[in-house]
Parts: structure tokens; sequence; C-alpha cells
């Protein structure tokens, strides 16, 4: 992002942490102290879109929340008996029914939890944050609140966009920020890590890749798993939800990297096999993953790991002259036998509008040059990412890449973009912080599409997403595979209201489901994505997700109010295909 000063009007961003045990320290996105806001180019051209002048800019709108957390009138429920009985489990000090501590585990971060924490709407709060350390002391806890018919909700990294962690019905709430976040092993000769749950994504990578000096280990290692909520989502998170991060395509996605799990359920203790593969009936592995603590609270996770390599990378970036020929040459690139890249990121031609200025190509003698060269703007597509793995292969599939680029009419563009894409590939969330506080709302959703209908797809949705005036939306392609790949769709509008901002994102996923795509790919389902899922499944598959949550959680209190539709009234259901 560049660091220029504006020549012009400033709008005044919040450059300042928050202070702590505010609203805002608990809405606004990761590092207290890290800020990002548009350079001028952008603000210009948010300006220009979104209708609105330098006056709509010179105070906030809404909430910034600078004030304490206040829940006086959202008391907690839970009696003090229960209360006293979770504390005789974890210790006294980590039972908290204090404000702060029950807002801070409410609410993920899709923009319709952070329009409600900015309107004060208290919807979902939980009676009381429990802070565990062991897997012992989480099965307590689960029998404790299966025994008494508590609701048990967990919250992990708190990056959730699906409403996944959000205590809609009271009960305990299991933070396992503070507390549930050790390595518990490393096996160089397995290449293998266990780890608890609640351990992050950082202090995971960060232990791998010194593996020589914390496990006395021969080389460095990586899981080759980075979400974009990498910093601030956790190991557990990743799993339940069935996540993907930015390297998926060379590294796989979380399904590909968990060996095994242990699960704390109503009914006991559950251990996954963990061996590589099995013909042992149906995985268990894949049957626990994407559960969403509907069945029990995930609590201790082995993960492949492999070799840290960085020094192989092969970085590219090409422009191509339009979406069609663009897609036509990644579908080659993922079917043409020679390993796949580890981030590979098609950008449709609105995307590729945007990308060329938030990673300042707009700054460089090239970018006048593109059109005279038959680029033209809003049909160019912005193709950036990077090969992983040994030395040759990592190189072969590089010039693989670059073979079929050329042949497809794409102009490289060097390194550069992808080298400025990493170093923002975690801090753009920043960015929605700063415009929201001036009534500009950003929010995702994605999907995953083959080849064969990925246009059509990419058409509908955009449709249904551009229905709403004056709104930007970017598209791009990743998490590819032989047979298809994640479509991934950006909003960016000016909205400041929740129950706006609910319709319009149902609206959307009308149009993905119409689509027949899948309705996530690796965001998983939650509360907020729920209505779809019977609909997508099919009635009789969907089936087999309530005996299951039958047998694991008869009295329905394992993440409860309609986790992937398991207690949903059937009224608010969405059935929008014919299975």
């Amino acid at each position: 992002m560049s660091t220029k000063p504006y020549k012009g009007f400033e709008p005044k961003w919040i450059k300042e942490a928050a202070p702590a045990k505010s609203y805002r320290s608990i809405f606004r996105w990761g590092d207290p102290h890290f800020v990002k806001y548009p350079k001028e180019s952008l603000y210009k051209m948010m300006k220009s879109t979104f209708n609105m002048t330098d006056d709509d800019f010179r105070q906030y709108d809404g909430d910034i929340g600078w004030d304490e957390v206040d829940l006086s009138a959202y008391p907690s429920k839970l009696s003090e008996q229960h209360l006293n009985g979770l504390r005789a489990i974890v210790g006294t000090s980590y039972v908290s029914t204090k404000d702060y501590d029950r807002l801070a585990v409410a609410y993920g971060k899709t923009a319709y939890d952070l329009m409600r924490i900015r309107e004060r709407k208290f919807d979902s709060l939980p009676d009381a944050v429990v802070f565990p350390s062991t897997s012992e002391e989480v099965e307590q806890i689960v029998a404790y609140c299966t025994k008494n018919n508590i609701p048990l909700y967990v919250y992990g990294g708190g990056s959730s966009v699906t409403r996944g962690v959000e205590p809609v019905k009271g009960g305990v709430s299991l933070d396992m920020r503070k507390r549930f976040n050790k390595i518990l092993s490393f096996n160089e000769t397995d290449q293998t890590i266990t780890v608890q749950a609640g351990l992050s994504g950082p202090d995971l990578e960060n232990a791998l890749n010194n593996a020589v000096t914390v496990f006395g280990a021969k080389r460095a290692y990586t899981c080759g798993h980075f979400p974009q909520s990498f910093e601030y989502s956790s190991v557990g998170g990743w799993v339940v939800t069935r996540g993907a991060g930015q390297n998926s395509t060379y590294y796989g996605t979380i399904a590909d990297i968990v060996l095994s799990q242990k699960y704390a359920t109503p009914i006991g203790c559950v251990q996954t096999p963990h061996y590589p593969r099995e013909a042992t009936g149906p995985d268990l592995n894949q049957i626990m993953m994407g559960s969403e603590g509907t069945f029990g609270v995930l609590t201790e996770v082995t993960l492949k790991v492999r070799r840290y390599m960085p020094e192989n990378r092969k970085r590219f970036s090409y422009i191509f002259k339009d979406w069609e020929t663009a897609m036509d040459a990644a579908r080659e690139m993922m079917q043409c036998e020679c390993g796949y890249s580890s981030v590979f990121r098609l950008s449709d031609p609105e995307e590729t509008n945007l990308m060329l200025r938030l990673y300042n190509v707009d700054e460089t003698p090239l970018h006048p040059m593109l059109d005279k060269l038959g680029y033209k703007d809003m049909e160019r597509c912005l193709f950036l990412g990077f090969t992983d793995g040994e030395k040759e292969f990592s190189a072969n599939i590089a010039k693989n890449i670059a073979r079929i680029a050329k042949e497809h009419g794409a102009m490289s563009l060097t390194s550069f973009v992808c080298k400025a894409w990493e170093k923002g590939r975690f801090n753009d969330p920043y960015l929605r912080d700063s415009m929201m506080d001036f009534g500009v709302c950003t929010d995702t959703l994605e999907c995953t599409v083959t080849w064969s209908n990925m246009a059509q797809v990419h058409k509908d949705v955009r449709a249904v997403c551009h229905a709403l005036p004056n709104t930007i939306v970017t598209t791009h392609m990743s998490h590819c595979y032989p047979q298809g790949a994640n479509l991934y769709f950006i909003f960016i509008t000016r909205m400041n209201d929740s129950a706006e901002f609910k319709r319009y994102h149902s609206t959307i996923l009308d149009a993905i489901q119409k689509s027949g795509a899948a309705v996530s790919h690796h965001h998983g389902i939650g509360k907020m994505f729920a209505p779809w899922l019977e609909g997508y499944i099919g009635k009789t598959e969907y089936g087999v997700f309530r005996v299951l949550k039958d047998y694991f959680d008869p009295n329905y209190n394992m993440n409860p109010g309609g986790t992937i539709g398991l207690d949903l009234p059937e009224d608010e259901k969405r059935f929008l295909l014919d299975k």
C-alpha cells in the first residue's frame, strides 16, 4: 500500500489504537496498533463509485465504538451454582461474567457482526466465558453442560464469517485463546505435529519454521495453511469449518492436512484414527470435520507437515486480455499434469482494476501503457501466484505456467505484483474498519464451481451483487483443482444498517444456490449460511447429518441455534434447487 501523503482532502482515518475494553477493540480487525486506510487514488475511486463527496468523509457515520463495553442491560443468567460448578473444573480465575469478556466472544467478523456491535444490538451473548487449559478440563465442561442442559459454544481465533461462534442461546462460551494453545508433540519421522485446537496460525507456523531450534529437528517445516485470517485464526477453527489457505492449490485444504482429531462430546471422548490412509468404513476424520462444534468440542489435532523451502519459491504475475481467455489458461495450467503452484489467483476485470491500484501498479510507468498494448481497463485480468517445493519441481511448474500464459496472449508483469500482494495478503482486512467508519461496507462470499459452469456462475452471481446500485463487486478464482475452482466475491458498497446487510447478503446466497455452485468452499456454514445447506445437500442426504447430531448430542446443547441448520425451524430453510 502506498504511503504517499494525500495532496487534497484526507478523511480523518482513525490511526490510533482503540482504547482498552472498548467496543472498537472488539469489532476492529487484529493488531490494535496496526492501521491501514485507502491511498488517495482509491479514496477518489470510492467517492466516484459510491456517489459520495469529501463532505461525507468529514465526520464518522454512526458509532465508532470508542467507549467502554457496558452490558448492564444484559446480565448473566447463569446461576451461581453453575458458575461454581465450572470454577471447580478450571479454577475461579478462569470463569468470567465480565462485560468485556462476554462481548469479546459473542461475534465473529462478518459485516453483519460488526454492524450489530456498532449499533449496540446484542442479540447473542454468552452468560459466562470459560478459559480451559487441558483436554480433560474441556471433557469435564462438556459433561457438566450436558448434564445440566447448558448451551455450549467455542471461540477460537474469532475470525468466523458465518456466525459460527455466535452464542444465540446464551450459556457458556469456551475462549480457547488464553490457555488452550499448546503444542503437544512433534514427530519428525512421521512429519506430524499434535496441537491443542486453540493454537493460533502464527504460533504454529513459527514453531515449524524454527523446528531445528524448537524441537531439535533436522530441518525447517511448514503446515502450508495460510487463510487470509491467518494471523487471527486458530487450528481448531480451520478444522471444524473445513477451511482452506491461500496456498491450498499445492498444500491442500485443511481436510488434506489433518491426520487425526480428538473431540469431547456429550457421549464421551472421540478419537479419530491417525494413519495416512485406511479402508475401514466411512472416514471418521472427514465426518467430524465441518461439524462446527455441533457434535462436540475439538480439543486436539494432529497435522501433516511439509518441508519448508522458501528459497525455492518462484513468483509470477501476468496480465491477460480478457476473463474468458484467462479462465482457459488457468484450466490448462491445472490440467497439464506438471504439478500445481502454491498460490494460484486470477482476478476478473473489476478486481483487476482495483488490484492494480491497491498494489501500486498505477504508480509505475507500465500502467498507462497497458491499454496501448491491448490489455484494456475493465477487460484485462491479473493472474499472480508462486510455486513451492523442491527446487527443480518448483522451477518446472513456473516454467509451464509461463509457457501456457504466453500461449494465451498474456504479458508478464514479473514478480512485482505478487510481492506487493504478499505484503498485504494478511493485512487487507484492516481497510474494512477504516471505510466502515464512514458508512462504506465490505464483505465476502465464496463458492465452488466446476470449469464447465464457472463462467455462468460468475455472471449470475455478479449480476445479483450489482443489483445494488453504486457497488464495487470484485471476483477472483483461487483454490484451484483440475476439475474446478473456488470463486471468491467481494462487495464494497455504501451501507451501515445490519438488517439491510442481511437482506442483501441473502440475495447473493440465493444466486449462488440457484447457479448450482457449492454454497461454501472454505468459509463453512455457521448460522448465517445454514438456511441454504439442506437445499444444497438434499433432504435425504442432509438426514445423515441429523442422525450424527442425534447420536453425539441428543439434547442439542453443542453450538445450538441453527449451526449448519441442525436446529433451524423449517420455515427458515431455503430450498432453491430441485434435488
